[in-house]
Protein backbone atom coordinates (compact mmCIF):
# COMPACT_ATOMS: atom_id res chain seq x y z
CA UNK A 1 0.00 0.00 0.00
CA UNK A 2 1.00 3.60 -0.82
CA UNK A 3 -0.39 6.03 1.58
CA UNK A 4 0.28 10.06 0.76
CA UNK A 5 -0.28 13.02 2.59
CA UNK A 6 1.18 15.89 1.39
CA UNK A 7 0.80 19.78 1.57
CA UNK A 8 2.32 22.14 -1.18
CA UNK A 9 2.04 25.86 -1.36
CA UNK A 10 2.16 26.20 -5.05
CA UNK A 11 1.18 28.81 -7.81
CA UNK A 12 -1.32 27.84 -10.06
CA UNK A 13 -3.56 28.33 -13.50
CA UNK A 14 -5.85 30.86 -11.36
CA UNK A 15 -2.67 31.91 -8.88
CA UNK A 16 -1.67 31.18 -5.41
CA UNK A 17 -3.30 27.74 -4.10
CA UNK A 18 -2.66 24.61 -1.82
CA UNK A 19 -1.78 21.23 -3.35
CA UNK A 20 -3.39 18.93 -0.48
CA UNK A 21 -3.68 15.63 -1.41
CA UNK A 22 -4.01 12.77 1.36
CA UNK A 23 -4.95 9.02 -0.36
CA UNK A 24 -4.29 5.41 0.14
CA UNK A 25 -3.62 3.28 -3.28
CA UNK A 26 -3.47 -0.35 -3.11
CA UNK A 27 -0.21 -2.41 -4.91
CA UNK A 28 -0.92 -2.95 -8.15
CA UNK A 29 -3.87 -0.47 -8.98
CA UNK A 30 -3.61 1.47 -11.86
CA UNK A 31 -4.69 5.32 -11.13
CA UNK A 32 -5.58 7.79 -13.67
CA UNK A 33 -4.75 11.57 -12.58
CA UNK A 34 -7.14 13.99 -14.74
CA UNK A 35 -7.73 17.66 -13.71
CA UNK A 36 -7.32 21.42 -15.67
CA UNK A 37 -4.39 22.31 -16.60
CA UNK A 38 -2.25 23.87 -14.07
CA UNK A 39 -4.10 22.33 -10.76
CA UNK A 40 -0.85 20.52 -9.81
CA UNK A 41 -0.85 17.25 -11.28
CA UNK A 42 2.48 17.14 -12.55
CA UNK A 43 3.52 18.86 -9.00
CA UNK A 44 2.07 15.83 -7.46
CA UNK A 45 4.08 13.60 -9.57
CA UNK A 46 7.56 15.36 -9.05
CA UNK A 47 6.89 15.20 -5.11
CA UNK A 48 6.37 11.66 -5.23
CA UNK A 49 8.99 10.82 -7.40
CA UNK A 50 11.23 13.05 -4.86
CA UNK A 51 12.12 16.10 -7.31
CA UNK A 52 10.37 18.49 -5.29
CA UNK A 53 9.79 18.60 -1.48
CA UNK A 54 6.30 18.97 0.27
CA UNK A 55 5.46 19.11 3.64
CA UNK A 56 3.42 16.10 5.49
CA UNK A 57 4.12 11.82 4.31
CA UNK A 58 4.71 9.64 1.89
CA UNK A 59 4.53 5.98 3.08
CA UNK A 60 5.09 3.24 0.52
CA UNK A 61 5.23 -0.06 1.79
CA UNK A 62 6.02 0.67 5.24
CA UNK A 63 9.31 2.72 3.55
CA UNK A 64 8.85 6.62 4.38
CA UNK A 65 9.93 8.15 0.87
CA UNK A 66 8.76 11.53 2.70
CA UNK A 67 8.84 12.15 6.91
CA UNK A 68 8.36 16.04 7.95
CA UNK A 69 10.25 17.33 5.05
CA UNK A 70 12.82 14.54 5.41
CA UNK A 71 13.23 13.01 1.65
CA UNK A 72 14.32 9.66 0.83
CA UNK A 73 16.06 10.96 -2.67
CA UNK A 74 15.29 10.10 -5.79
CA UNK A 75 17.50 7.33 -6.65
CA UNK A 76 16.53 5.57 -3.25
CA UNK A 77 13.08 5.40 -4.15
CA UNK A 78 12.05 2.30 -6.72
CA UNK A 79 10.76 4.45 -9.47
CA UNK A 80 10.04 4.63 -12.86
CA UNK A 81 8.99 8.44 -14.67
CA UNK A 82 7.85 8.83 -18.13
CA UNK A 83 8.19 12.53 -18.70
CA UNK A 84 5.99 14.41 -21.70
CA UNK A 85 9.73 15.42 -23.39
CA UNK A 86 11.06 11.64 -23.42
CA UNK A 87 14.13 12.36 -21.48
CA UNK A 88 16.17 10.04 -23.65
CA UNK A 89 20.02 10.21 -23.89
CA UNK A 90 20.41 11.21 -27.69
CA UNK A 91 23.66 10.23 -27.96
CA UNK A 92 23.02 6.74 -27.20
CA UNK A 93 21.18 3.81 -28.93
CA UNK A 94 17.61 2.21 -27.80
CA UNK A 95 19.78 -0.69 -25.77
CA UNK A 96 22.20 1.62 -24.56
CA UNK A 97 19.21 4.18 -22.93
CA UNK A 98 17.90 0.93 -21.04
CA UNK A 99 21.19 -0.48 -19.66
CA UNK A 100 22.16 2.98 -18.25
CA UNK A 101 19.61 2.40 -16.02
CA UNK A 102 20.05 -1.35 -14.82
CA UNK A 103 22.52 -3.10 -17.02
CA UNK A 104 20.27 -6.43 -16.81
CA UNK A 105 20.74 -7.39 -21.27
CA UNK A 106 17.78 -10.25 -20.46
CA UNK A 107 15.14 -7.64 -19.29
CA UNK A 108 16.52 -5.13 -21.92
CA UNK A 109 15.75 -7.75 -24.54
CA UNK A 110 12.47 -8.93 -23.22
CA UNK A 111 11.22 -5.09 -22.72
CA UNK A 112 12.11 -4.50 -26.35
CA UNK A 113 10.49 -7.55 -27.30
CA UNK A 114 7.02 -6.61 -25.07
CA UNK A 115 6.63 -3.10 -27.36
CA UNK A 116 8.33 -4.68 -30.57
CA UNK A 117 11.49 -2.52 -30.20
CA UNK A 118 13.67 -5.56 -30.90
CA UNK A 119 14.64 -5.07 -34.32
CA UNK A 120 15.34 -0.93 -33.36
CA UNK A 121 17.43 -1.91 -30.44
CA UNK A 122 20.98 -0.43 -32.20
CA UNK A 123 19.71 2.45 -33.45
CA UNK A 124 20.40 5.91 -32.15
CA UNK A 125 17.11 7.41 -30.69
CA UNK A 126 16.96 10.50 -32.39
CA UNK A 127 16.34 8.90 -35.29
CA UNK A 128 13.23 7.29 -34.12
CA UNK A 129 9.43 8.34 -34.70
CA UNK A 130 7.52 9.87 -31.15
CA UNK A 131 5.86 6.88 -30.68
CA UNK A 132 8.95 4.78 -30.76
CA UNK A 133 10.45 7.29 -28.46
CA UNK A 134 7.71 7.10 -25.99
CA UNK A 135 7.89 2.93 -26.22
CA UNK A 136 11.93 3.51 -25.39
CA UNK A 137 10.63 5.41 -22.69
CA UNK A 138 8.50 3.24 -21.37
CA UNK A 139 10.87 0.47 -21.55
CA UNK A 140 13.32 2.48 -19.83
CA UNK A 141 11.11 3.34 -17.15
CA UNK A 142 11.04 -0.24 -16.12
CA UNK A 143 14.13 -1.12 -16.33
CA UNK A 144 14.82 -1.41 -12.46
CA UNK A 145 11.03 -3.10 -12.07
CA UNK A 146 9.70 -0.23 -9.98
CA UNK A 147 7.17 -0.56 -7.56
CA UNK A 148 5.67 2.94 -8.56
CA UNK A 149 5.73 4.00 -12.26
CA UNK A 150 4.44 7.74 -13.01
CA UNK A 151 3.79 8.98 -16.31
CA UNK A 152 3.09 12.55 -16.61
CA UNK A 153 0.72 12.60 -20.42
CA UNK A 154 2.20 9.37 -22.17
CA UNK A 155 -0.35 9.72 -24.71
CA UNK A 156 -0.56 13.08 -25.87
CA UNK A 157 1.65 13.46 -28.62
CA UNK A 158 0.67 10.55 -30.63
CA UNK A 159 -1.67 9.72 -34.01
CA UNK A 160 -4.63 7.45 -32.55
CA UNK A 161 -3.19 4.38 -34.02
CA UNK A 162 0.10 4.67 -32.12
CA UNK A 163 -1.70 5.86 -29.02
CA UNK A 164 -4.13 2.80 -29.20
CA UNK A 165 -1.26 0.54 -29.46
CA UNK A 166 1.26 2.30 -26.86
CA UNK A 167 -1.98 2.19 -24.41
CA UNK A 168 -2.32 -1.91 -24.59
CA UNK A 169 1.64 -1.57 -23.78
CA UNK A 170 1.32 0.00 -21.14
CA UNK A 171 -1.67 -2.22 -19.26
CA UNK A 172 0.40 -5.45 -20.48
CA UNK A 173 3.45 -3.74 -18.69
CA UNK A 174 1.58 -2.66 -15.77
CA UNK A 175 0.08 -6.26 -15.27
CA UNK A 176 3.39 -8.26 -16.22
CA UNK A 177 4.97 -6.48 -13.51
CA UNK A 178 2.46 -5.78 -11.03
CA UNK A 179 3.57 -2.40 -11.07
CA UNK A 180 1.73 0.00 -8.85
CA UNK A 181 0.67 2.91 -11.68
CA UNK A 182 -0.51 6.75 -11.74
CA UNK A 183 -0.74 8.26 -15.11
CA UNK A 184 -1.62 11.81 -15.31
CA UNK A 185 -3.92 12.04 -19.03
CA UNK A 186 -6.73 14.17 -20.28
CA UNK A 187 -7.58 11.49 -22.67
CA UNK A 188 -10.62 10.38 -21.02
CA UNK A 189 -11.21 7.53 -23.48
CA UNK A 190 -7.39 5.96 -22.41
CA UNK A 191 -8.63 6.60 -18.54
CA UNK A 192 -11.75 4.85 -18.37
CA UNK A 193 -10.06 1.76 -20.78
CA UNK A 194 -6.70 1.29 -18.46
CA UNK A 195 -7.60 2.80 -14.95
CA UNK A 196 -9.01 1.12 -11.91
CA UNK A 197 -9.60 4.37 -9.88
CA UNK A 198 -9.89 7.88 -11.46
CA UNK A 199 -8.63 10.85 -9.53
CA UNK A 200 -10.14 14.59 -10.81
CA UNK A 201 -7.97 17.24 -9.21
CA UNK A 202 -9.00 20.66 -8.98
CA UNK A 203 -6.89 23.53 -7.79
CA UNK A 204 -4.45 21.62 -5.59
CA UNK A 205 -7.74 19.34 -3.92
CA UNK A 206 -9.11 15.96 -5.24
CA UNK A 207 -12.25 16.44 -5.62
CA UNK A 208 -13.06 12.97 -6.95
CA UNK A 209 -11.91 9.33 -6.36
CA UNK A 210 -13.74 6.32 -7.88
CA UNK A 211 -14.22 4.15 -10.79
CA UNK A 212 -13.75 5.50 -13.90
CA UNK A 213 -17.47 4.29 -14.84
CA UNK A 214 -18.76 6.28 -11.75
CA UNK A 215 -16.47 9.20 -12.35
CA UNK A 216 -16.57 9.98 -16.16
CA UNK A 217 -20.56 8.45 -16.94
CA UNK A 218 -21.62 9.68 -13.79
CA UNK A 219 -20.43 12.71 -12.36
CA UNK A 220 -21.79 15.11 -13.65
CA UNK A 221 -19.81 18.05 -11.50
CA UNK A 222 -16.64 17.29 -12.90
CA UNK A 223 -17.57 17.57 -16.52
CA UNK A 224 -15.87 20.81 -16.98
CA UNK A 225 -12.39 19.40 -15.43
CA UNK A 226 -12.18 16.71 -17.83
CA UNK A 227 -12.83 18.07 -20.88
CA UNK A 228 -9.92 21.17 -20.31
Amino acid sequence: MIEIDIHKRLHGAHGDMDLDVSLEIQKGEFIALMGESGSGKTTLLRVLAGLENAEGNINVEDVLWLADQKMLPPQQREIGFIFQDYALFENMNVEENLLFVNNDKVLAQRLLEMTELSRLSHRNVKGLSGGQKQRVSLCRAMMKEPKLLLMDEPLSALDPAMRTKLQDEILKLHETFGTTTIMVSHDADASYHLADRIWVLDQGKIIADGHPEEILLKTSTVTYTLSV
